[in-house]
Protein backbone atom coordinates (compact mmCIF):
# COMPACT_ATOMS: atom_id res chain seq x y z
CA UNK A 1 0.00 0.00 0.00
CA UNK A 2 1.38 3.41 -0.96
CA UNK A 3 2.19 5.64 1.96
CA UNK A 4 -0.07 8.67 2.26
CA UNK A 5 1.76 12.01 2.25
CA UNK A 6 0.99 15.65 2.82
CA UNK A 7 2.84 18.24 0.77
CA UNK A 8 2.82 21.67 2.40
CA UNK A 9 3.89 24.98 0.88
CA UNK A 10 4.10 27.88 3.33
CA UNK A 11 1.39 30.35 2.31
CA UNK A 12 1.63 33.18 4.80
CA UNK A 13 -0.48 33.87 7.88
CA UNK A 14 -3.30 31.44 8.57
CA UNK A 15 -6.61 33.24 9.04
CA UNK A 16 -10.22 32.25 9.28
CA UNK A 17 -12.70 30.17 11.22
CA UNK A 18 -12.50 26.60 12.52
CA UNK A 19 -15.26 24.67 14.25
CA UNK A 20 -14.13 21.88 16.55
CA UNK A 21 -16.28 18.88 17.34
CA UNK A 22 -16.20 16.56 20.35
CA UNK A 23 -12.85 15.29 21.53
CA UNK A 24 -11.19 12.13 20.25
CA UNK A 25 -10.43 11.44 23.90
CA UNK A 26 -14.15 11.58 24.74
CA UNK A 27 -16.06 10.01 21.84
CA UNK A 28 -14.51 6.54 21.98
CA UNK A 29 -14.96 6.32 25.78
CA UNK A 30 -18.65 7.25 25.42
CA UNK A 31 -19.00 4.52 22.80
CA UNK A 32 -17.60 1.97 25.27
CA UNK A 33 -19.86 3.25 28.06
CA UNK A 34 -22.89 2.78 25.78
CA UNK A 35 -22.19 -0.99 25.80
CA UNK A 36 -23.46 -1.06 29.38
CA UNK A 37 -26.94 0.23 28.56
CA UNK A 38 -30.06 -1.86 28.14
CA UNK A 39 -31.26 0.56 25.45
CA UNK A 40 -29.61 2.51 22.59
CA UNK A 41 -27.50 5.60 23.30
CA UNK A 42 -26.76 8.48 20.96
CA UNK A 43 -23.63 10.65 20.95
CA UNK A 44 -23.90 13.93 19.03
CA UNK A 45 -21.21 16.35 17.81
CA UNK A 46 -18.91 13.38 17.25
CA UNK A 47 -15.72 14.08 15.29
CA UNK A 48 -14.94 12.37 12.00
CA UNK A 49 -11.71 10.72 13.17
CA UNK A 50 -10.07 7.35 12.68
CA UNK A 51 -10.48 6.56 16.37
CA UNK A 52 -14.27 6.33 15.89
CA UNK A 53 -13.99 3.75 13.12
CA UNK A 54 -11.54 1.60 15.10
CA UNK A 55 -13.76 1.63 18.20
CA UNK A 56 -16.92 0.95 16.15
CA UNK A 57 -15.29 -2.10 14.55
CA UNK A 58 -14.43 -3.52 17.98
CA UNK A 59 -17.96 -2.95 19.29
CA UNK A 60 -19.52 -4.57 16.23
CA UNK A 61 -17.33 -7.64 16.66
CA UNK A 62 -18.51 -7.93 20.26
CA UNK A 63 -22.15 -7.90 19.17
CA UNK A 64 -23.17 -4.23 19.39
CA UNK A 65 -24.67 -2.30 16.49
CA UNK A 66 -23.10 1.04 15.62
CA UNK A 67 -25.02 3.50 13.46
CA UNK A 68 -23.27 6.61 12.15
CA UNK A 69 -25.08 9.51 10.54
CA UNK A 70 -23.19 12.76 10.09
CA UNK A 71 -22.09 13.92 13.51
CA UNK A 72 -24.30 11.40 15.35
CA UNK A 73 -23.30 7.96 16.56
CA UNK A 74 -25.89 5.56 17.97
CA UNK A 75 -24.81 2.45 19.86
CA UNK A 76 -27.44 -0.30 20.02
CA UNK A 77 -26.36 -2.77 22.74
CA UNK A 78 -26.91 -6.44 22.16
CA UNK A 79 -25.92 -9.75 23.73
CA UNK A 80 -22.16 -10.22 23.62
CA UNK A 81 -21.50 -12.53 20.69
CA UNK A 82 -17.82 -12.99 21.52
CA UNK A 83 -16.17 -11.44 24.62
CA UNK A 84 -12.78 -11.48 22.90
CA UNK A 85 -11.55 -8.35 21.15
CA UNK A 86 -9.64 -9.67 18.09
CA UNK A 87 -5.86 -9.55 18.09
CA UNK A 88 -6.10 -7.65 14.82
CA UNK A 89 -6.74 -4.58 16.98
CA UNK A 90 -3.42 -4.97 18.80
CA UNK A 91 -1.64 -1.65 19.13
CA UNK A 92 -4.17 0.47 17.23
CA UNK A 93 -5.36 2.49 20.21
CA UNK A 94 -5.89 2.26 23.96
CA UNK A 95 -9.63 1.50 23.91
CA UNK A 96 -9.49 -2.33 24.38
CA UNK A 97 -8.30 -2.05 28.00
CA UNK A 98 -11.40 0.05 28.79
CA UNK A 99 -13.65 -2.74 27.50
CA UNK A 100 -12.56 -5.21 30.18
CA UNK A 101 -14.91 -3.93 32.90
CA UNK A 102 -17.99 -3.70 30.63
CA UNK A 103 -17.31 -7.18 29.17
CA UNK A 104 -16.98 -8.69 32.66
CA UNK A 105 -20.40 -7.25 33.52
CA UNK A 106 -21.96 -8.44 30.27
CA UNK A 107 -20.27 -11.81 29.74
CA UNK A 108 -18.31 -12.70 32.88
CA UNK A 109 -15.10 -13.03 30.89
CA UNK A 110 -13.01 -11.04 28.42
CA UNK A 111 -9.86 -10.97 26.37
CA UNK A 112 -8.36 -7.76 24.97
CA UNK A 113 -5.17 -7.42 22.92
CA UNK A 114 -2.26 -5.30 24.01
CA UNK A 115 -3.01 -1.61 23.85
CA UNK A 116 -1.38 0.88 21.54
CA UNK A 117 -1.81 4.59 21.04
CA UNK A 118 0.93 7.14 20.70
CA UNK A 119 4.51 6.15 21.61
CA UNK A 120 4.90 8.98 24.13
CA UNK A 121 6.20 7.01 27.07
CA UNK A 122 5.17 4.15 29.32
CA UNK A 123 1.45 4.07 29.87
CA UNK A 124 1.38 0.89 31.93
CA UNK A 125 -1.71 -1.28 32.19
CA UNK A 126 -0.78 -2.05 35.81
CA UNK A 127 -3.18 0.58 37.21
CA UNK A 128 -6.05 -0.89 35.15
CA UNK A 129 -5.23 -4.49 36.06
CA UNK A 130 -4.84 -3.82 39.80
CA UNK A 131 -8.11 -1.87 39.82
CA UNK A 132 -10.03 -4.75 38.18
CA UNK A 133 -8.49 -7.21 40.63
CA UNK A 134 -9.68 -4.97 43.48
CA UNK A 135 -13.23 -5.44 42.12
CA UNK A 136 -12.75 -9.21 42.40
CA UNK A 137 -11.75 -10.07 38.83
CA UNK A 138 -9.15 -12.70 37.97
CA UNK A 139 -6.82 -10.98 35.53
CA UNK A 140 -3.91 -12.58 33.67
CA UNK A 141 -1.47 -10.71 31.47
CA UNK A 142 -0.20 -12.77 28.55
CA UNK A 143 2.22 -11.93 25.73
CA UNK A 144 -0.63 -11.21 23.35
CA UNK A 145 -3.10 -9.51 25.66
CA UNK A 146 -5.09 -9.58 28.88
CA UNK A 147 -7.53 -12.29 30.02
CA UNK A 148 -10.10 -11.55 32.73
CA UNK A 149 -12.90 -13.47 34.47
CA UNK A 150 -15.41 -12.52 37.16
CA UNK A 151 -18.74 -13.88 38.31
CA UNK A 152 -19.60 -10.52 39.82
CA UNK A 153 -17.66 -7.29 40.29
CA UNK A 154 -17.96 -5.93 43.82
CA UNK A 155 -17.46 -2.30 44.83
CA UNK A 156 -14.13 -1.46 46.40
CA UNK A 157 -11.82 1.35 47.50
CA UNK A 158 -9.12 2.22 45.01
CA UNK A 159 -6.30 4.72 45.40
CA UNK A 160 -4.57 5.38 42.11
CA UNK A 161 -0.78 5.86 42.38
CA UNK A 162 -1.11 8.69 39.84
CA UNK A 163 -4.27 10.49 38.60
CA UNK A 164 -4.28 8.55 35.33
CA UNK A 165 -7.10 9.39 32.93
CA UNK A 166 -7.29 5.88 31.48
CA UNK A 167 -7.23 4.14 34.85
CA UNK A 168 -9.93 6.46 36.20
CA UNK A 169 -12.07 5.59 33.17
CA UNK A 170 -11.52 1.85 33.75
CA UNK A 171 -12.65 2.18 37.36
CA UNK A 172 -15.74 4.23 36.43
CA UNK A 173 -16.80 1.74 33.77
CA UNK A 174 -16.36 -1.17 36.19
CA UNK A 175 -17.91 0.56 39.21
CA UNK A 176 -21.25 1.68 37.77
CA UNK A 177 -22.71 -1.87 37.67
CA UNK A 178 -20.61 -3.33 40.49
CA UNK A 179 -22.35 -4.51 43.64
CA UNK A 180 -22.07 -1.86 46.35
CA UNK A 181 -20.02 1.32 46.67
CA UNK A 182 -16.71 2.19 45.00
CA UNK A 183 -14.49 5.05 46.12
CA UNK A 184 -11.75 6.24 43.75
CA UNK A 185 -9.02 8.30 45.40
CA UNK A 186 -6.50 10.36 43.43
CA UNK A 187 -8.82 10.19 40.41
CA UNK A 188 -8.18 12.17 37.23
CA UNK A 189 -10.49 15.18 36.85
CA UNK A 190 -9.93 16.12 33.19
CA UNK A 191 -13.01 17.56 31.40
CA UNK A 192 -13.30 14.33 29.40
CA UNK A 193 -13.58 12.35 32.69
CA UNK A 194 -16.36 14.63 33.93
CA UNK A 195 -18.09 14.33 30.55
CA UNK A 196 -17.97 10.52 30.72
CA UNK A 197 -19.27 10.51 34.29
CA UNK A 198 -22.17 12.78 33.33
CA UNK A 199 -23.04 10.46 30.43
CA UNK A 200 -23.03 7.44 32.76
CA UNK A 201 -25.22 9.40 35.19
CA UNK A 202 -27.71 10.02 32.37
CA UNK A 203 -27.73 6.27 31.80
CA UNK A 204 -28.70 5.84 35.46
CA UNK A 205 -25.35 5.49 37.26
CA UNK A 206 -24.93 6.73 40.83
CA UNK A 207 -21.86 8.96 40.68
CA UNK A 208 -20.81 11.82 42.93
CA UNK A 209 -17.70 13.98 43.07
CA UNK A 210 -15.99 14.72 46.38
CA UNK A 211 -13.13 17.09 47.22
CA UNK A 212 -9.51 16.05 46.87
CA UNK A 213 -9.83 14.01 43.67
CA UNK A 214 -12.35 11.52 45.08
CA UNK A 215 -15.15 9.99 43.02
CA UNK A 216 -17.81 7.88 44.74
CA UNK A 217 -19.88 5.41 42.70
CA UNK A 218 -22.94 3.60 44.06
CA UNK A 219 -23.43 0.51 41.90
CA UNK A 220 -26.84 0.02 40.28
CA UNK A 221 -28.37 -3.20 38.88
CA UNK A 222 -28.91 -1.85 35.36
CA UNK A 223 -28.30 1.15 33.12
CA UNK A 224 -30.55 2.50 30.38
CA UNK A 225 -29.69 4.45 27.27
CA UNK A 226 -28.80 8.15 27.08
CA UNK A 227 -28.27 11.00 24.67
CA UNK A 228 -25.50 13.56 24.92
CA UNK A 229 -23.79 16.26 22.90
CA UNK A 230 -20.02 16.28 23.27
CA UNK A 231 -18.31 19.56 24.08
CA UNK A 232 -15.63 20.79 21.68
CA UNK A 233 -12.13 19.31 21.76
CA UNK A 234 -9.91 21.53 23.94
CA UNK A 235 -6.69 20.08 22.48
CA UNK A 236 -7.82 20.75 18.92
CA UNK A 237 -9.10 24.23 19.80
CA UNK A 238 -5.76 25.23 21.33
CA UNK A 239 -3.86 23.75 18.40
CA UNK A 240 -5.73 25.91 15.87
CA UNK A 241 -5.36 29.06 18.00
CA UNK A 242 -1.61 28.42 17.92
CA UNK A 243 -1.75 27.83 14.14
CA UNK A 244 -2.88 31.42 13.76
CA UNK A 245 -0.34 32.85 16.21
CA UNK A 246 2.68 30.94 14.92
CA UNK A 247 2.11 32.14 11.33
CA UNK A 248 1.34 35.75 12.28
CA UNK A 249 -2.35 35.37 11.49
CA UNK A 250 -5.46 34.86 13.59
CA UNK A 251 -7.81 31.93 13.84
CA UNK A 252 -11.29 32.09 15.34
CA UNK A 253 -12.22 28.78 16.97
CA UNK A 254 -15.89 27.90 17.41
CA UNK A 255 -17.37 25.09 19.47
CA UNK A 256 -15.03 24.85 22.46
CA UNK A 257 -16.17 26.53 25.68
CA UNK A 258 -13.80 28.99 27.32
CA UNK A 259 -13.75 27.04 30.59
CA UNK A 260 -11.88 24.22 28.85
CA UNK A 261 -9.08 26.61 27.81
CA UNK A 262 -8.59 28.78 30.90
CA UNK A 263 -4.98 27.76 31.54
CA UNK A 264 -3.63 27.89 27.96
CA UNK A 265 -5.40 31.18 27.22
CA UNK A 266 -3.54 32.77 30.13
CA UNK A 267 -0.28 31.12 29.04
CA UNK A 268 -0.62 32.54 25.51
CA UNK A 269 -1.66 35.96 26.85
CA UNK A 270 1.55 36.09 28.92
CA UNK A 271 3.44 35.46 25.69
CA UNK A 272 1.82 38.51 24.08
CA UNK A 273 -1.30 37.05 22.48
CA UNK A 274 -4.47 39.12 22.45
CA UNK A 275 -7.83 37.42 22.77
CA UNK A 276 -11.39 38.08 21.81
CA UNK A 277 -13.72 35.69 23.66
CA UNK A 278 -17.47 35.30 23.28
CA UNK A 279 -19.91 32.56 24.23
CA UNK A 280 -19.56 31.15 20.70
CA UNK A 281 -15.91 31.55 19.73
CA UNK A 282 -12.36 32.42 20.81
CA UNK A 283 -9.89 34.32 18.63
CA UNK A 284 -6.18 34.94 19.25
CA UNK A 285 -3.71 37.24 17.53
CA UNK A 286 -0.23 38.58 18.35
CA UNK A 287 0.14 41.88 16.46
CA UNK A 288 3.27 42.85 18.40
CA UNK A 289 5.05 39.51 18.33
CA UNK A 290 5.55 36.85 20.98
CA UNK A 291 7.53 36.73 24.21
CA UNK A 292 9.15 33.56 25.62
CA UNK A 293 7.66 31.62 28.51
CA UNK A 294 8.38 28.81 30.98
CA UNK A 295 5.63 26.17 31.03
CA UNK A 296 5.23 22.95 33.00
CA UNK A 297 2.69 20.33 31.92
CA UNK A 298 0.55 18.66 34.56
CA UNK A 299 -2.69 16.82 35.16
CA UNK A 300 -5.90 18.85 35.02
CA UNK A 301 -6.35 21.69 35.86
CA UNK A 302 -2.71 22.26 34.92
CA UNK A 303 -1.32 22.80 31.42
CA UNK A 304 -2.24 19.60 29.53
CA UNK A 305 0.53 17.49 28.04
CA UNK A 306 -1.30 17.42 24.69
CA UNK A 307 -1.02 21.23 24.49
CA UNK A 308 2.76 21.25 24.66
CA UNK A 309 3.48 19.96 21.14
CA UNK A 310 1.98 22.97 19.32
CA UNK A 311 3.37 25.22 22.06
CA UNK A 312 6.89 23.99 21.31
CA UNK A 313 6.58 25.22 17.72
CA UNK A 314 5.20 28.54 19.00
CA UNK A 315 8.26 28.85 21.27
CA UNK A 316 10.48 28.74 18.17
CA UNK A 317 8.78 31.94 16.96
CA UNK A 318 8.90 33.79 20.32
CA UNK A 319 11.73 36.28 20.79
CA UNK A 320 13.97 34.76 23.46
CA UNK A 321 14.54 31.59 25.49
CA UNK A 322 11.55 29.46 26.47
CA UNK A 323 11.48 26.43 28.75
CA UNK A 324 9.15 23.41 28.67
CA UNK A 325 9.00 20.88 31.52
CA UNK A 326 6.97 17.74 30.71
CA UNK A 327 5.78 15.90 33.83
CA UNK A 328 3.05 13.59 32.49
CA UNK A 329 4.81 11.30 29.95
CA UNK A 330 8.53 10.66 29.99
CA UNK A 331 8.93 10.23 26.23
CA UNK A 332 6.72 13.07 25.06
CA UNK A 333 9.66 14.97 23.53
CA UNK A 334 10.39 12.21 21.00
CA UNK A 335 9.17 14.55 18.23
CA UNK A 336 11.82 17.21 18.91
CA UNK A 337 14.44 15.80 16.46
CA UNK A 338 11.98 16.36 13.59
CA UNK A 339 11.65 20.03 14.55
CA UNK A 340 15.44 20.30 14.97
CA UNK A 341 15.86 18.95 11.43
CA UNK A 342 13.70 21.86 10.25
CA UNK A 343 15.96 24.39 11.98
CA UNK A 344 14.34 24.67 15.40
CA UNK A 345 16.92 25.58 18.08
CA UNK A 346 15.86 23.19 20.85
CA UNK A 347 18.02 21.55 23.51
CA UNK A 348 16.56 18.72 25.57
CA UNK A 349 17.56 17.68 29.09
CA UNK A 350 16.97 14.83 31.54
CA UNK A 351 16.63 17.28 34.44
CA UNK A 352 13.59 19.19 35.71
CA UNK A 353 13.64 22.70 34.25
CA UNK A 354 10.94 25.35 34.46
CA UNK A 355 9.25 23.90 37.56
CA UNK A 356 9.79 21.87 40.72
CA UNK A 357 11.27 18.38 40.59
CA UNK A 358 8.74 15.93 39.13
CA UNK A 359 8.37 12.14 39.22
CA UNK A 360 10.92 11.82 36.36
CA UNK A 361 13.64 13.54 38.43
CA UNK A 362 16.76 11.33 38.42
CA UNK A 363 15.19 8.71 36.11
CA UNK A 364 17.23 9.67 33.05
CA UNK A 365 14.06 10.49 31.11
CA UNK A 366 14.56 13.38 28.70
CA UNK A 367 11.63 15.56 29.69
CA UNK A 368 12.69 19.22 29.62
CA UNK A 369 13.47 21.48 26.68
CA UNK A 370 14.99 24.92 26.19
CA UNK A 371 13.94 26.65 22.97
CA UNK A 372 15.69 29.65 21.42
CA UNK A 373 13.55 31.92 19.27
CA UNK A 374 13.06 33.40 16.83
CA UNK A 375 14.24 30.40 14.77
CA UNK A 376 14.20 30.44 11.00
CA UNK A 377 12.54 27.15 10.16
CA UNK A 378 13.10 25.46 6.81
CA UNK A 379 10.98 22.93 4.97
CA UNK A 380 11.83 19.29 5.42
CA UNK A 381 10.82 15.66 4.99
CA UNK A 382 9.31 14.68 8.32
CA UNK A 383 7.67 11.53 9.64
CA UNK A 384 4.96 12.14 12.24
CA UNK A 385 5.45 9.76 15.21
CA UNK A 386 2.08 10.41 16.89
CA UNK A 387 -1.10 12.48 16.75
CA UNK A 388 -0.01 15.61 18.62
CA UNK A 389 3.49 15.65 17.17
CA UNK A 390 1.85 15.40 13.76
CA UNK A 391 0.01 18.66 14.31
CA UNK A 392 3.22 20.36 15.45
CA UNK A 393 4.91 19.25 12.22
CA UNK A 394 2.12 20.87 10.20
CA UNK A 395 2.58 24.12 12.15
CA UNK A 396 6.35 24.04 11.60
CA UNK A 397 5.82 23.42 7.87
CA UNK A 398 3.33 26.31 7.72
CA UNK A 399 5.89 28.80 9.06
CA UNK A 400 9.01 27.36 7.38
CA UNK A 401 10.85 28.59 4.30
CA UNK A 402 10.32 26.15 1.47
CA UNK A 403 8.07 23.13 0.96
CA UNK A 404 7.72 20.20 3.35
CA UNK A 405 6.70 16.58 2.98
CA UNK A 406 4.94 15.03 5.97
CA UNK A 407 4.67 11.26 6.39
CA UNK A 408 2.69 9.22 8.90
CA UNK A 409 -0.36 11.42 8.36
CA UNK A 410 -2.67 8.60 9.49
CA UNK A 411 -1.76 9.63 13.04
CA UNK A 412 -3.20 13.12 12.69
CA UNK A 413 -6.27 11.78 10.86
CA UNK A 414 -6.87 9.38 13.77
CA UNK A 415 -7.19 12.28 16.18
CA UNK A 416 -8.24 15.49 14.40
CA UNK A 417 -11.54 16.19 12.66
CA UNK A 418 -10.94 16.55 8.90
CA UNK A 419 -7.61 18.34 9.26
CA UNK A 420 -6.97 18.75 5.52
CA UNK A 421 -10.24 20.66 5.05
CA UNK A 422 -9.66 22.74 8.17
CA UNK A 423 -6.11 23.78 7.24
CA UNK A 424 -7.06 24.57 3.66
CA UNK A 425 -9.94 26.72 4.91
CA UNK A 426 -7.36 28.75 6.87
CA UNK A 427 -5.33 29.32 3.71
CA UNK A 428 -2.62 26.68 4.00
CA UNK A 429 -1.39 25.18 0.74
CA UNK A 430 -1.72 21.48 1.56
CA UNK A 431 -1.86 18.62 -0.92
CA UNK A 432 -2.76 15.13 0.25
CA UNK A 433 -1.43 12.33 -1.96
Amino acid sequence: MTEKLWKIEPSGPLRGDVTVRGAKNAVSKHMVAAMLGSEPSTIRNAPDVGEVGITAAMLEHLGMRVERSGEEITIVPGPVADPNVPKAFTGLNRIPILMLGPLLHLAGEAFVPLVGGDPIGRRPVDFHVEALRAFGAEVTIAEDGIHARAERLVGTRIELPYPSVGATETVLLAAVLAQGKTVIRNAATEPEIIELALFLQRMGAGISFSPDRRIVVEGVPRLGGAQTRLAGDRIEAFSYLVAGLVTGGEVRVHGCPQDRLVTPITTLARMGARFEITDDWIMASAPHGLRPAAVQTDTHPGFATDWQTPLMVLFTQADGMSVLHETVYENRLAYVPALQSMGAEIEVYDTCLGGPACRYHDTGAVHSAVVRGVSKLRGGDVTMPDIRAGFSAVLAAAVAEGPSTLRGVHHIERGYHRPVEQFRALGLSLRSQ
